[in-house]
């Protein structure tokens, strides 16, 4: 990729006359940003290059005077022009007065005859003339025409500089420029020494640059009493001009004498004003009933109201009917002139006449050449209403043929009244174009156009009521728009206070601020001087001659590195649109221009253009470009021109000291046949600047226009609450972006974004933080960043660039934020810890911390510790201010521990000033019972369920630990326990026992010593058993259980158990140990076989590592003990070695064949870890039994029985033929009907059964103790083998006698059928259920069995004595029921509970009594073979609580 050394770098403008083919260009719409108009920064080719260094020209040497003079050429006047005739009254003015104010009609010669005057006065000699014009076309000509009419040569004694143009010379004594041109020399002259006269034409357009010069020259009069002022106006506001130029006089009835005034009449013939309403008046004739006055409507007009269009087709009928000439229509804008244009065409029909072909249509009858005019038109469409023609014209045009241009053979007007005026908005900041009635003087300007070559006729399409209710001038463009650019050069000259300075008509305060502002926003002024005071960015931006906004960004491109890509933005920006869009050729044009289109980016699409229209410049030769852009509509002089504005700015750049780079263009070779995709490839490269660093220059400037979507509306919310939409013609219409820009908002139908392109909202803060308004929500602490922090919700003019955005406190900027933030860090990290660090000192000290919590939970007060605002002052006092986070602490305390190391270290004495008076023997760390040692915490927590005392209980020991003891609390808390023992007892023994402190001490020296009851060695009471015998040998008061509710006491007298896993993580917590060890039984045995499997695996592994072969499980090595403390790693044997063993089909294979009671080895919290080996049946199908290790002794004694059952009956079982062959039929009948799902499960249960009855027949003849070694089982098999099928048999028959009752029980329910024993037929079917159930027969104990048919007869027996009376059986019943309630209340609870083979001895021993129960109260002539009552039932269940 090749870079073209010559882009951007043009020749300045060399002296010489440019092309004339501009003027009317030049002469397009005032309104518009084609730069028709000079800017108030508007330089030359001396202008602000020089940096803006204010300088005074030297004096001219007489030398220079003398060859000034002789320049002076002889001096005539027109005698046509009105103002020849007033010559001498002007020349008497300007000699006597030091303003004179000229007004006259366009056309009266004053533009063109003043300087003459002045030169025949003998001004221009020692100065210049100058004579400043709005227009840069207007300066140029009047210029030619001064010239031509002196006979000299333009650049002679005549000459004129407009941008980029200078045909001024030594000898130069009148000078023509543009308005722009003189501001820009007050900058680098403030006095204007080289000018003796200046001459202010066109002083009624009231232009921005038209009043800033006015009110400078006012000022600047009385320092330059040689200077002459002569304003000139087209129309009749002189006297504010006069009124502005005025003297002081001594006359308190008039304090001010106005400046002359000379009135000059135009060259005009009269012109017919015909008034045509849209909407006819209702009005009545006049009062003198003249019906000559003027109509209010014309031929073939309606009552009725009609719309533009149709008014303008009917007003030029009528004007076409009065006579030869052509029309002249005014219209707001390009869509009304197209829209106009089109009705036009389809009124006339055949004798319609496109633009252009007048002279084809020469000849024919009634043809009408219909031409537009308006600014976008390309230049050559422009001039056609310039070209000679023989074909009636009709003339659509803006407002631009007001007095800008003159369209010649003009006989007619037609105008709708109305116009665009710019307009800023205060509300939006928004320059907008309205469409707005003109008013009277624009109205007049109007129909005088016809008034120029003979009589005229104009039809206003309004009423004369509207036109008299208008105001009578334009209002000024100063009090319409943003003053900026004025502001920024009036504080670039020095002037002061922008409100104070002399305007013709001062501006809105609210304007003025509105300017002020906007120069804030990018940075231009000094926010806080008290006068508008430039910033070094100010100084620069008033050296540019452009929009400050574009200024800005040209400055803000050098620090981002692509000036040069920004410079040609800027360019483009500050000129007309290079694009055209002829209304013929839209779509063509539209497809020409699409080829540099970037979906991101209209900016980019400039740039694009620009590499393209380079590229083929260097490519083409010059005619060959010339077609190029008239083909693909592109605007050749415009293009000229932009290229012109970025050589200008190159030039200006240097004094800046803006760095400049070649643009990178695409190298010949690879351009092909599309030139156009080459150059947008190249800005897509690598060569080129990046994109985002030309959005971020751009966007310094356009502050408030940006706008972000917003998905519910379907628009962009913008700057302070205004809504916009993306412009159709943007390469971003079709697509929507969370943020965009726009180089400006302009308003027509909507509010439109127009040169748009997508932003990242991050980029936005960095450039706007002197505007952005910042809220913070409440201060938080931040543990992860160590520091204060806050939610900061940034906005810039109401759109949120952040919302919640955490920020460090401190950064916020205040004093009291400062002091705020250090509070904080003190406070939150130091005191209360919350901060993550590895300084020493600061775990020192929370250590410390922790062991006076601790202190004071134990004691369960909040009064030992020093406070939070004690270890605060502590802080504050060492820590400097200027610690206000971690970050700021690290920095200080680096250096700072190196000379005190203990400077913020805590001492015991510091923290708890009463630590002495606090014993720790009466708030033991660790509670002992037996060989169990487990640790205790302490928490003051009222209202939780951890308050008070917690012993942390390791899962593999849960099932060892018993309840006893811990109701005794610990030593410190024994005083307050009795006394709430007391008050929770029941009133009437409570009221024995008052008052309750001084009784609890008394209660307490006669309990025994807490050492000696609390590790529960056996024997000992229990509190609650201590407590009554206490009370009763103190008071005589008797407290029975039923008095005790353990529940009534405070929750932090009683203990806590929290039980953990191996690594540490709480499985379980409660008021109740057996709770918690029902709760996770099976934890807790998984607990114990890991811990026995592990210390298996380690002396197998350390056993198999001496010996260097494999070993089977035996006694373990030697080791130390363990100490209760430390938790070894792994867990190691202090017993034999026990490894499980699964799916065993006869005993185990044991060391010597004995199967050990227990097991011991060292947990992982470093207690000893009991386990309690048993043969274990595993549910199948087919059941099997596994040598396990249990947590429990119970659960042993229980597991071992059944699985020893079922290991018998594998090594002893009969066939199933062996067994049903001995059946009879009746039995087999009987059988047949079981709950079993067949014969097979039916005989494994029988034979099952048979096998438990011989086990334990065998177990109880041998001891009773259960077999535990392998000649003992041996001797058991042999002995269950030889007895087992006559027992089996047995069974059988059991069996039989059972089914044979439940089938009669059946029976009878079913013949039972009255309503009234549906109660009692219920419980008898929920009896019979429990009794009979697939698996009853193995389930049954032995000696239970032979009982069940008495049990179902008595059954029967029962529902047939309800039929009889069921009133008894009901009451019966309920005493039945009762005590079942109460059976099933404590079967519940012992199944939450740990298990105890004695509890549930005596629970079984109740189920069963329960059912001789029913039979002695339903069925008494059955017996029962044991006495049984309500009274012994509920003793046993007392005493299995």
């Amino acid at each position: 990729m090749s870079r073209d050394a010559q882009d951007g770098t043009a020749a300045p403008p060399r002296r010489g006359r440019r092309g004339g083919r501009d003027g009317a260009r030049n002469g397009a719409e005032s309104g518009s940003r084609d730069g028709t108009r000079d800017g108030t920064r508007d330089g030359s080719r001396n202008g602000s290059g020089n940096g803006g260094r204010r300088r005074t020209p030297r004096p001219l040497t007489p030398e220079q005077i003398e060859a000034r003079r002789a320049a002076l050429p002889v001096i005539s006047y027109p005698e046509e022009l009105p103002v020849s005739a007033h010559r001498e009254e002007i020349a008497r003015a300007i000699a006597e007065h030091q303003v004179v104010i000229v007004a006259g009609a366009t056309g009266s010669g004053k533009t063109t005859q003043i300087p003459k005057i002045c030169l025949e006065l003998g001004r221009g000699i020692t100065g210049t003339i100058g004579h400043t014009q709005p227009r840069r076309i207007a300066a140029r000509t009047v210029a030619e025409r001064i010239a031509d009419e002196l006979g000299v040569s333009l650049g002679g004694a005549v000459g004129y500089q407009v941008r980029f143009t200078d045909e001024v010379g030594p000898t130069t004594l009148v000078k023509l420029m543009t308005d722009g041109i003189l501001l820009a020399e007050i900058q680098r002259d403030p006095l204007l020494t080289r000018y003796d006269t200046i001459i202010v034409d066109e002083a009624h357009e009231r232009s921005l640059n038209i009043d800033f010069i006015l009110g400078y020259l006012a000022r600047l009069l009385p320092q330059r009493p040689d200077l002459k002022v002569i304003i000139t106006s087209a129309t009749i506001d002189s006297a504010r001009f006069a009124a502005h130029f005025g003297a002081p006089t001594e006359d308190p009835a008039h304090p001010v004498r106005p400046a002359p005034v000379i009135e000059v009449s135009g060259r005009t013939y009269p012109v017919e004003i015909r008034y045509r309403p849209l909407v006819p008046d209702d009005e009545p004739a006049d009062e003198d009933g003249d019906e000559d006055a003027a109509p209010q409507a014309g031929p073939g007009r309606e009552a009725d109201p009609i719309d533009q269009p149709t008014a303008i087709c009917l007003a030029v009928d009528e004007l076409m009917a009065e006579g030869p000439g052509d029309i002249l229509v005014f219209l707001s804008g390009e869509r009304e002139i197209r829209d106009t244009h089109v009705a036009l065409g389809e009124h006339l029909g055949n004798r319609y006449v496109a633009p252009g072909e007048g002279r084809s249509a020469a000849g024919a009858v009634g043809a009408v050449e219909v031409i537009p005019l308006y600014a976008r038109l390309s230049a050559a469409e422009q001039h056609r209403v310039f070209e000679p023609h023989t074909v009636r014209r009709v003339v659509l045009a803006t407002n631009v043929a007001e007095t800008s241009l003159t369209v010649p053979g003009i006989r007619y007007v037609v105008d709708p009244g109305t116009a665009r005026i710019s307009r800023y908005s205060n509300r939006t900041k928004v320059q907008r174009l309205p469409i707005e009635p003109v008013s009277q003087a624009s109205a007049n300007q109007r129909s005088g156009r016809c008034g120029r070559v003979a009589e005229g006729i104009a039809i206003r399409l309004y009423s004369e009521a509207d036109y008299a209710s208008r105001p009578e001038y334009t209002e000024p463009e100063i009090l319409r728009t943003s003053l900026a650019a004025v502001i920024l050069q009036m504080a670039a000259l020095g002037l002061g206070d922008v409100e104070a300075f002399p305007f013709v008509d001062p501006p809105e305060t609210r304007a003025v601020r509105d300017g002020v502002q906007l120069l804030h926003e990018i940075g231009a002024l000094d926010p806080e001087a008290a006068q508008p005071t430039l910033t070094e960015v100010g100084r620069r931006l008033a050296q540019l001659p452009i929009d400050p906004r574009l200024g800005r960004m040209l400055l803000e491109a050098q620090t981002n590195g692509c000036a040069a890509e920004v410079m040609i933005i800027v360019a483009a920006l500050s000129v007309q649109d290079v694009r055209e869009r002829p209304a013929e050729h839209q779509q063509a044009a539209d497809a020409a221009h699409r080829r540099f289109a970037d979906p991101t980016s209209d900016f980019l699409a400039y740039l694009n253009l620009w590499r393209y229209l380079r590229t083929q410049q260097r490519d083409l030769s010059g005619s060959a470009f010339r077609r190029m852009c008239r083909s693909e509509y592109l605007n050749y002089l415009r293009v000229r021109e932009w290229q012109d504005v970025v050589a200008q700015l190159r030039q200006l750049a240097k004094p800046l000291g803006l760095t400049m780079h070649p643009l990178a263009l695409p190298h010949p070779e690879e351009v092909g046949a599309d030139p156009a995709a080459a150059a947008v490839a190249v800005g897509r490269s690598t060569d080129a600047a990046s994109a985002d660093a030309v959005h971020q220059s751009l966007l310094v400037g356009l502050l408030s226009n940006l706008g972000t979507y917003d998905e519910r509306k379907r628009d962009y919310l913008g700057a302070r609450g205004t809504r916009f939409y993306v412009w159709p013609g943007s390469g971003l219409a079709k697509r929507t972006y969370d943020w965009v820009m726009a180089a400006e908002l302009v308003e027509t139908s909507r509010l439109f974004a127009r040169t748009v392109a997508r932003i990242k909202p991050e980029w936005v803060e960095p450039v706007a933080g002197h505007l952005v308004k910042r809220t913070y929500s409440e201060p938080y602490w931040s543990t992860k960043q160590g520091a204060a922090m806050v939610r900061e919700k940034v906005l810039l003019y109401g759109m949120t660039l952040a919302a919640d955005r955490p920020v460090l406190l401190a950064r916020v900027g205040t004093d009291e934020a400062r002091a705020l933030a250090r509070e904080l860090f003190l406070r939150h990290a130091l005191v209360e810890g919350e901060w993550r660090t590895h300084h020493e000192f600061f775990a020192r000290n929370r250590a410390l911390l922790a062991e006076a919590a601790e202190l004071e939970n134990r004691t369960r007060r909040r009064d030992l510790v020093v406070g939070p605002d004690a270890l605060f002052d502590f802080y504050d006092e060492r820590i400097p201010d200027s610690v206000v986070s971690a970050r700021h602490f690290d920095s200080w305390w680096k250096k700072a521990r190196r000379e005190t190391p203990d400077l913020l270290t805590f001492t015991r004495e510091l923290l708890v000033p009463e630590a002495g008076t606090v014993s720790g023997a009466d708030f033991p760390d660790t509670w002992r019972q037996g060989d169990l040692t487990l640790p205790l915490t302490y928490q003051f927590e009222p209202g939780t369920q951890a308050d008070g005392v917690t012993v942390h209980v390791p899962i593999s020991v849960l099932a060892r630990l018993r309840p006893d003891g811990f109701d005794w609390m610990v030593p410190g808390l024994l005083a307050e326990l009795t006394t709430a023992s007391i008050r929770a007892l029941p009133k009437r023994v409570r009221v024995q026992l008052v008052p309750a402190p001084d009784v609890a001490r008394e209660v307490l020296a006669l309990l025994p010593d807490w050492h000696e009851v609390a590790p529960a060695p056996p024997g000992a009471p229990s509190f609650a058993e201590a407590f009554a015998d206490a009370v009763r040998r103190l008071r005589d008061v008797i407290v029975t259980d039923e008095d005790w509710d353990v529940e009534r006491l405070p929750a932090h007298l009683r203990m806590t158990f929290r039980v953990v896993s191996e690594n540490g993580d709480v499985l379980g917590e409660s008021k109740s140990l057996a709770v918690l060890q029902r709760r996770l039984a099976r934890e807790s045995a998984d607990a114990v076989r890991s811990v026995v499997r592990g210390a298996v695996a380690q002396a197998m592994e350390e056993a198999q590592g001496r010996l260097g072969r494999p070993v089977v499980p035996g006694p373990p090595a030697a080791g130390p003990a363990p100490d209760g403390s430390a938790a070894p790693a792994p867990a190691r044997p202090t017993g034999p070695l026990l490894a499980e063993q699964e799916n065993l089909k006869t005993w185990p294979e044991l060391p010597d064949g004995v199967l050990p009671r227990q097991v011991e080895s060292v947990g992982p919290h470093g207690l000893l870890v009991r386990g309690y080996p048993a043969l274990v049946e595993v549910a199948g199908p087919p059941p099997r039994v596994d040598l396990r290790i249990l947590a429990g002794a119970g659960e042993q004694a229980r597991a071992h029985r059944i699985g020893l059952r079922r290991l018998v009956l594998g090594e002893t079982a009969l066939g199933n033929q062996r067994v049903t062959t001995r059946w009879t039929g009746r039995e087999a009948l009987a059988l047949a009907t079981s709950p079993y799902a067949s014969t097979p499960a039916l005989v494994a249960d029988i034979q099952l059964a048979a096998v438990g009855a011989l086990v334990d027949a065998w177990t109880a003849d041998h001891g009773g103790d259960l077999v535990r070694d392998a000649a003992a089982y041996r001797a058991l098999v042999a002995a269950v083998r030889a007895d087992l099928e006559e027992r089996v048999h047995q069974v059988a028959g059991q069996v039989v006698a059972a089914l044979e009752a439940y089938r009669d029980l059946e029976v009878t329910i079913k013949e039972s059928t009255s309503i009234s024993l549906l109660d009692t037929l219920t419980d008898v079917r929920n009896q019979a259920a429990r009794l009979v159930y697939p698996g009853f027969i193995s389930a049954t104990p032995p000696d239970r069995l032979v009982h069940l048919p008495r049990y179902l007869r008595a059954a029967t027996r029962r529902v047939l004595r309800a039929r009889d009376n069921v009133h008894q059986d009901a009451a019966l019943a309920w005493q039945v029921r009762s005590i079942e309630e109460e059976y099933a209340a404590d079967a519940a609870a012992a199944e939450r509970g740990a298990p105890d083979p004695a509890r549930d001895a005596r629970l079984s021993e109740v189920r069963w009594l329960i059912e001789e129960l029913r039979v002695s109260l339903f069925a008494q002539q059955l017996g029962t073979p044991v006495k049984v009552s309500e009274k012994r039932i509920r003793k046993l269940l007392a005493e299995a609580r």
